[in-house]
């Protein structure tokens, strides 16, 4: 049998945010391999498309194939999910066939507000819907205040949310 692969999608780029601190965290507690997907990705551009389909998307989509789930963490930016997101999502939605087709899914959120990002999940899950991924509808990860929920290893310090992630991962592993 090979080894599992859970490829981890971050809606934030920055090295040390608290969303990457939670997709690490959800990583630890997967039974198999993790690869974290890039998604510094040009601006969609139909241009760009046809000129031919740019490698990192290539790339991006081909991993998104090797997985055999996903986690996808999801910033809150102004009330919605980061616009990296949404155009990773377009262009992937023109490789075809669609890399994310019938992928189980995890999401997960970080946010210093107060819902924990419950607003960019709804929004994500409904950004998803045409890529026909299995995203789990639960144990919602939702985690407030953030900032004071990871110690200085990047490990989740509140007990509720870090049952709530080992949750989330059983399910996702089980639906693999």
């Amino acid at each position: 049998m090979t080894e599992r692969t859970l490829l981890g999608l971050c809606g934030a780029l920055r090295a040390a945010s608290l969303n990457r601190k939670l997709m690490l965290e959800a990583a630890r507690l997967w039974d198999g391999r993790f690869v974290e997907g890039d998604l510094r990705l040009p601006l969609y551009d139909g241009d760009l498309e046809d000129a031919g389909m740019p490698d990192a998307v290539l790339r991006l989509c081909e991993a998104i194939r090797a997985a055999d789930a996903l986690v996808i963490a999801c910033p809150e930016y102004n009330k919605a999910p980061p616009g990296v997101l949404k155009n990773a999502l377009d262009w992937i939605s023109r490789v075809k066939p669609n890399a994310l087709w019938g992928k189980p899914v995890a999401i997960v959120s970080a946010t210093d507000g107060r819902a924990g990002g419950e607003r960019t999940q709804t929004m994500l899950r409904a950004m998803l819907a045409p890529h026909r991924v299995e995203a789990l509808g639960w144990p919602e990860v939702l985690v407030a205040d953030a900032s004071a929920q990871f110690d200085a290893d990047g490990r989740l310090v509140n007990a509720q949310n870090r049952t709530a992630l080992e949750a989330l991962m059983t399910r996702l592993s089980t639906a693999v």
